[in-house]
């Protein structure tokens, strides 16, 4: 198995390609290296949890492997709509690992659930959801669905920020912060109005997501198995 010195190597080329591509305008380069910025993140959590026996590994990497699907399939959305729609189903279904994994973190921890958090992700989803669903048309109940989703996922992570290691939760809850923030640029410039910054503002955070999910779970997974529980 490769080491994960050598997956960290691989994913900084692949990001440092990626972003040459963009400031090129090179589509060639970025089709090809899209679905490979999460994929060498699989290869760094995978190496990096090797011999860990843990639950939660199987649901992290269902995660990113709906996230490769999901940024496979948007690379073609701009021809037909179908695949943006599926794009976003196998993201949502991606943020339902994610879920699933914060879940039962939030749980395994005992952390008490707060309702403040509750009101600051509704109030964010009842924000940018007034704002787009004039601009929506068709694709009006699957983004709300989606937005459903994913501020689940957000809710869920900011409960993490308790964890006993706070570095853990902070960078956990950081990347879901990210997450979102990506996603929404990504529905304004789709539905509203495209901005030239949008494509870059949408990737950096999206892939400062992803990084910082997988760092903050390796960390949670590797910490675990070092305290003698297995998780």
């Amino acid at each position: 198995m490769m080491k994960p010195a050598s997956w960290h190597r691989i994913f900084m080329g692949v990001v440092f390609l990626y972003f040459a591509g963009m400031a090129l305008q090179n589509n060639i380069l970025q089709f090809v290296l899209k679905p490979l910025l999460v994929g060498a993140l699989l290869g760094i959590f995978i190496s990096e949890t090797a011999g860990i026996d843990s639950p939660f590994k199987k649901w992290i990497m269902g995660a990113l492997v709906f996230s490769i699907g999901g940024d496979t399939l948007l690379l073609f959305a701009n021809n037909n709509e179908l695949y943006f729609i599926l794009g976003l189903i196998s993201f949502l279904i991606a943020h339902v690992f994610y879920i699933l994994c914060f879940h039962f973190m939030k749980v395994r921890e005992a952390i008490a659930g707060k309702w403040y958090t509750a009101i600051i992700v509704g109030v964010y989803y009842f924000f940018i959801m007034s704002f787009l669903i004039p601009h929506l048309g068709a694709l009006k109940i699957p983004v709300l669905i989606y937005g459903i989703v994913i501020s689940c996922m957000l809710l869920l992570a900011m409960h993490l920020y308790d964890l006993r290691d706070h570095k853990t939760g902070r960078t956990i809850l950081t990347g879901a912060i990210f997450f979102v923030v990506s996603d929404s640029v990504l529905a304004i410039n789709k539905f509203y109005h495209p901005a030239v910054w949008g494509v870059w503002a949408i990737m950096i955070t999206y892939v400062g997501a992803q990084w910082l999910l997988v760092s903050g779970l390796i960390r949670y997974i590797r910490d675990s198995r070092s305290s003698g529980n297995n998780a």
